[in-house]
Formats: structure tokens, sequence, C-alpha cells
């Protein structure tokens, strides 16, 4: 057939057959013959190029190996044959990790390099590597070049059962509480296995060995599967305080590997009994008129674990303190509750009380029933407290605190002020009497009996003891009772004002620095009348001569003051400036305004040179006013050049500008 096929086929393609049928026997022997050779040689020659194919000459036996292998060691672990041994000697060659390499080097080798044996020299943890990655090759031996492609293989371990479940702890410590709801997991354990994982192997099964104290209820167990760990019926730590389980790991491997774990669980206690009083009703007397503390105890019974949130109490007045005048509260050393008077009692007002006092705990209740849990409200627990208020003498009480009394000021000595008077709560009335305790002025008295107030003294507005035109007066009433007692009344006179003061100039003498500058001069007044008959001032010059118009001018006014302007410049010296300042209501008096005018070298302060004191005797003054007045007969007058007249006054140079 290959001939008739042959013949039929242009001798051109026959290089590129003989190819075909090369690659063909070779693909099925897995040889090389001579016909593939020869017809490379004519394909080279002939320089056709159809698509090659490149394929791997190795043979290998499967390399499965068993972890835990106990030998006899070196032990045949698979067999390497490459068919380029046909055609030359070779040597096979094996590296790589587990070889020449980490993990675990020198664990594989070919003992003989001519026939490809594999070996394995030692037992083999799968957990510590799973698997290797050898490498393959094959070289000539007479040139040592590799002469195929390498043969990577992936060595897998066999995994067999050589591991137990392991927990992360041997002993767990875990606390549950009390009210833990039935059914809620209350724990959840693990095991790990080492082995291969989603096999028999490593598949592990909970289960619980024993329980301590071993009761009916509650009854603890485990889910098989994950581990999480439940009771049924009711935790009760007065029954059982704590609990011991011993859980159980199991694979499922061959054969089965175990280990365990131990659960300490310790119950919290929670509220799960009600507080009860130990006494019911109780009898209390308490005198009217007192504040005090710890009047009365309250001792409960709790068997619920002490100082716990289940235990401590809490108590509350729930009938009967309407007016406040009562609290309770805990003791926390003692779980009791303590009853205090904060507002005195009032036997007038109520002779009997009645409280009634409820206690609970800081935790809801909790109980359970028939194997679950209920958490319904109770009412709390009750106790009542009958309270009787002791008559004592209360101390007077004026009728009005405070007493206003508004009067004028300048009330002479004499004038009845008012009345002040003060009653006795006492259902028994008692005698009083009254006594001024705080006057400072010392301008009033009272009548102990009738409570009538009189001035002796005259009342002014402007005293120190004032306090914006209130002045304090303090009262007492005292009762003849047993023992005494004193209530205290306050008296607030209120003073109106009058205009009896006149503005007064703060400053009547002033100095000036002349520095060639004509600077506003501040004028202040003051009025020790109060509010109408003081401030706003106004102010006027006094003299409304040509001498005073010249020379100075009043500017703005600023209510309690006003700018005096000097018009033009003057010699050194003292002035006479008179003024009229008049107060809201006009009144007002004339004041004279001294103004020292003075060079200052330095800052503003006068210089004391232009004060030159006359130490000449008194005949020596009259020749030299006998000679000005001579002089000034022949002087003629001049409105352009006034003449200044000096005069000695306190050894200091005055100037009156003539007019």
């Amino acid at each position: 057939k290959v001939w008739l096929i042959c013949k039929s086929i242009s001798i051109r393609y026959l290089p590129a057959l003989l190819l075909w049928l090369g690659l063909v026997i070779s693909h099925f022997c897995d040889l090389e013959t001579s016909l593939y050779q020869q017809g490379a040689d004519l394909y080279q020659s002939e320089s056709l190029r159809p698509l090659r194919r490149t394929k791997r000459r190795w043979v290998i036996t499967t390399l499965e190996l068993e972890e835990e292998d106990k030998g006899p060691f070196p032990k045949p672990a698979g067999k390497l044959f490459n068919n380029m041994s046909y055609n030359m000697s070779i040597r096979y060659i094996i590296s790589g990790p587990g070889v020449n390499e980490n993990p675990e080097p020198g664990l594989f080798s070919i003992k003989d390099d001519a026939n490809g044996d594999v070996y394995v020299h030692r037992t083999i943890d799968r957990e510590s590597t799973p698997s290797f990655k050898i490498r393959f090759d094959v070289e000539n031996r007479g040139t040592g070049k590799i002469v195929d492609r390498s043969l990577i293989f992936n060595i897998k371990i066999k995994d067999v059962n050589d591991n137990a479940p392991t927990f992360p702890k041997e002993e767990f410590n875990i606390t549950v509480k009390e009210n833990h709801d039935t059914g809620e997991p209350v724990f959840h354990v693990t095991a790990l296995d080492k082995d291969e994982e989603d096999t028999a192997n490593s598949q592990v099964t909970y289960s619980l060995i024993t329980q301590t104290p071993d009761l009916k209820e509650p009854r603890f167990n485990i889910d098989p599967t994950r581990g999480l760990i439940v009771f049924s019926g009711c935790l009760d730590h007065k029954t059982a305080s704590s609990f011991k389980l011993l859980i159980q790991a199991k694979d499922h491997g061959t054969p089965q590997m175990s280990s365990t774990a131990t659960v300490s669980i310790v119950i919290e206690d929670k509220n799960n009994h009600l507080p009860v009083f130990i006494k019911k009703n109780y009898q209390l007397q308490i005198s009217e008129g007192k504040v005090d503390r710890g009047v009365l105890r309250l001792w409960i019974e709790d068997q619920d674990s002490p100082n716990t949130p289940g235990w401590r109490a809490k108590y509350k007045i729930v009938k009967g303190n309407e007016m406040k005048q009562f609290i309770v509260e805990t003791n926390p050393e003692t779980n009791e509750g303590i009853l205090s008077v904060i507002k005195p009692l009032n036997y007038e007002g109520a002779s009997e009380m009645k409280l009634v006092i409820s206690v609970e705990n800081e935790e809801p209740f909790s109980l359970c029933h028939k194997g679950k849990l209920m958490r319904s409200p109770v009412p709390p627990i009750n106790a009542s407290v009958n309270v009787k208020v002791l008559d004592v003498n209360d101390a007077p009480e004026f009728y009005i605190s405070p007493l206003v009394i508004e009067k004028e000021e300048g009330v002479k000595p004499g004038t009845r002020l008012g009345e002040y008077i003060a009653g006795d709560p006492d259902s028994v009335p008692t005698n009083i009497k009254y006594k001024i305790v705080h006057d400072p002025a010392g301008w009033v008295t009272i009548d102990e009996n009738s409570g009538i107030i009189t001035a002796v003294k005259e009342l002014d507005s402007e005293s120190p003891y004032m306090n914006n035109s209130v002045y304090l007066i303090i009262v007492h009433a005292i009762d003849d009772g047993v023992p005494p007692q004193t209530g205290t009344g306050t008296i607030l006179l209120y003073l109106s004002d009058v205009n009896d003061h006149m503005p007064a100039l703060v400053m009547p003498s002033l100095e000036v620095c002349d520095k060639g500058e004509r600077m506003p001069i501040i004028i202040k007044a003051e009025d020790k009348d109060s509010h109408p008959f003081a401030g706003p001032f106004t102010f006027k010059f006094a003299d409304d001569s040509e001498r005073i118009k010249k020379s100075w001018k009043l500017g703005k006014s600023f209510g309690d003051s006003v700018e005096l302007l000097m018009l033009r410049s003057l010699p050194h010296g003292k002035y006479l400036v008179p003024l009229l300042i008049l107060d809201r209501q006009g009144l007002f008096q004339k004041q004279t305004l001294t103004v020292r005018l003075c060079p200052c070298t330095e800052g503003r302060i006068c210089d004391e040179s232009i004060s030159m004191p006359l130490s000449l005797g008194g005949g020596a003054i009259a020749l030299i006013l006998t000679a000005l007045l001579l002089l000034l007969e022949y002087i003629p007058y001049d409105e352009g050049n006034q003449t200044l007249i000096n005069y000695n006054e306190e050894s200091g140079n005055y100037f009156i500008l003539p007019t």
C-alpha cells in the first residue's frame, strides 16, 4: 500500500511522507527508527518545514510513598527510564527538595545512576512535608551534556492516621451566669487534627465523657460536630456553684485516635431570690422641728450572694412622703435601709404619719420554673413605718419677713416708723418679747411688748450704713416657752433723698503747666445727694465781666465736669475764676476756682521758682504800694494793653485782670 501511494505521488513530496511515517512509528513504539532518521535527513536537504511535534521520552513508575514507613532503608521508591539510553551511554541525575535542598536533604537518591533506581533513606512525616517536587535529568556520559528535557515530578506522601485531635488547652475556665438561657451555648471547644484535611483521619467528633457533679438538672451536652456546649434545665448557684466537664475529641481514621480536655464552669449567682423585710411594721417617735439622720434602720434577708447586683438592695418610700421630709438610703456594707428626716416635721401640721417603704434588688429578678427560666416582673416587698410627731416649743415667726418701711430722710427723733409683730406657731400660745439686735447707726428702738418701732435719731440717706438707699435692721422675737425659742425678722428701711446738698468742686485749686499750647482744663464737681437731686450739673461764670470774658471760656460739659478754656496767653501766676455750679433741681452756690499757671521744664510738675515769698517788713511793703499807686496815675488806660495788679496772699503771686 505504501508503494502504490508513493508511486501516485510526485517524487517531490517523498521526503515529507517519509518524515510523517517516522513520526507515526515513533509515537507507537517510542523508538527512533532508521526510516525516521532518513526522513529527517531528506527533510533537511529539501528545506521542507512541516509542523514538528516534540515528545518527552521519559518512562517513570509511580512514586507513591506512605508516611511513617519503618523501612528497612534505603528502600526502593521507583524507577526512571529514558529512551536516549538506546543511542548513547547516559547517566541519571536527581535534584531538588529532599535530595540536595531543604526540606530534608538526603531523603531521596539514585543508587546506580546508570539504571535510574530511586531510593528513600528514612521515615517521612507527611505533616511536616506533604510532598516533594523532584527534578530528573539525563546526561551523556561521554560529553556530560544534558540530552533531554528535565522531568519535574511531584512525589506526594500518603497520609496515615498518626495524629490525634488536639485541644488548644488542656483545661478551660469559664463563668456562666445563673440566669443563662437554656439551650443557648455556654462555650465552644475546637480540636485540631494535623492529618490530611477532608479525610477520615482529620474528621473530628466531640462527646461529653463525664459531668461533675452528676446532676439530673442541669445536664450538659456537646454538639458532636461543632463542639458547642449547651445545657438543659436551669442553673442554680445554691445547688451547684461549679461544674467540671470532661470533653473528648476523636477522629475517624484507622485506628481512631482521640484526646480530652476539661472545661471548668463557675456559676455566677444572679437575682433569683427576693429580698424580704425581717420586720414588716415599725413604730417611730420623732420630735418636731428637727433634722435627724438614721432615725430608723430596716433589715432584710436575701439568699443571693452578698455584694452582687442580685443581693444589693434599693429602698424607696412609695407612700406618706408627699412633703419630701424623709429619705431612705442603702448601707452598702450591711444592705440595710437607713431612714432619715431631711426637713423638720410640724406637730401642728400632722401629729401622726404613715410611711410605706419598698425594697428590690439592683438586678431584675428571674426564676426557674419547671426547667424553664422566667423573667416576669414581680411586685416589690413592702414594710410600713408609723411615725408619731412629738410637740416641742416652736420659735416665734414674724408675720411679714422682711418688713419694708419707706421714709424720707430727715425724719426726726421720736417719729413712729411702724410695727413689727410675730406669732407663736405652737398650739399653746406663749408671751413674746421683741429686741433689736442689728442697728449699726443706732437710729431706732422697738417696744419689747408691742413691737412698735420708733426713730431715736434723725435719719440720713447719706449715712455710710446705707446700701443702695436701704438701711438694714434685724429684730428678735423671744417667747417664754420651755426652753425659750427665738425667731428672727428683718426690716428694710428705704430712705428717699431730699436736696439738702449743693454741688461743690472736687478740686478747688488746679496747677496748669504752660507749654505754649492752650489745652482745656477739666473742672469736676460732686454732690452728696442722690438721684434726682445731683447731676448732671450746669456750669456758669459767676462774674460776666469783660475781664473774665477776654481770658476764659467754658467748653464742652460732661455731666459732672466741664472744660475751662484759656482764650489768650496769660502771664505765669495764680488766677481766681468765679463759678456757679447748679444741680439737676437748680440748687447752686458760688465757688471760686484757683488756677495756677506755671512753667514746667520736665513733665507736668510746675517749677517752684515762680513762687517768691515776700520777706519785707510792713513799712517797706507800704512804701512799695504807695509808689505803685502814684505810678498808675501817670499811665494812660490802653484797651489793648491790660495791666496786672499783683498782691500778696499766702506768699504767692495772684493776678486780677482789671476791667
